[in-house]
């Protein structure tokens, strides 16, 4: 199993497009909105745009590091499956709650759902402190359904997509138990 760097070529996509991002109308084209529906580009695309200098840094950054463990563990193959599928599928969650929506965060929290099922004990740096990523991830996962529960009664906290993060985690675990299995499967025979 060759590792190829992905998630870090991904990070390198995703700071072109920002940069391409400051062109007057190039946002209305690829953002997440109602034109999805007959636009089904939108879904992809949206993955790739941010929305600032910070989300695209806290983006990046979790991208990189995250990414590239998870795609040392199971191959460049089946981390970009989960990157894009985690996206997409919470793109076309977001679409029913949010009139818009941009930003890697639902690949993002595909791919850290994936690494909470596939090692759940690794050690993560994160709120201060060491802690299994489990533990982060259900932190992690409070904190958006706080945030998700303050949009849905009409009292957001932020405009971060709560939503997206919360389905796109959800989407990792189903992805990463499917490949765990199929690890496991390939090693017995």
């Amino acid at each position: 199993m060759k590792f190829k760097f992905y998630a870090l070529k991904l990070c390198i996509v995703i700071i072109l497009v920002f940069i391409i991002q400051f062109i007057p109308g190039f946002n209305n084209l690829f953002i997440l909105d109602k034109n999805a529906e007959s636009e089904f580009w939108r879904y992809l695309t949206a993955i790739f745009l941010h929305s600032g200098v910070l989300h695209l840094f806290y983006n990046l950054f979790a991208l990189a590091l995250f990414g590239s463990i998870l795609e040392k563990l199971i191959g460049s193959y089946k981390f970009l499956i989960i990157f894009f599928l985690s996206g997409i599928l919470s793109n076309v969650v977001s679409l029913n709650f949010y009139p818009s929506s941009l930003g890697a965060s639902g690949a993002i929290f595909g791919i850290i759902g994936a690494l909470i099922i596939i090692r759940p004990m690794m050690i993560v740096w994160a709120f201060g402190m060491p802690m299994p990523i489990f533990i982060a991830g259900i932190l992690w996962g409070i904190g958006d359904l706080i945030g998700a529960i303050g949009f849905m009664t009409g009292n957001p906290i932020d405009n971060t997509g709560n939503i997206a993060h919360l389905s796109g985690m959800f989407f990792g675990f189903i992805l990463g138990r499917l490949f765990k299995g199929r690890k496991r499967k390939a090693s017995v025979t």
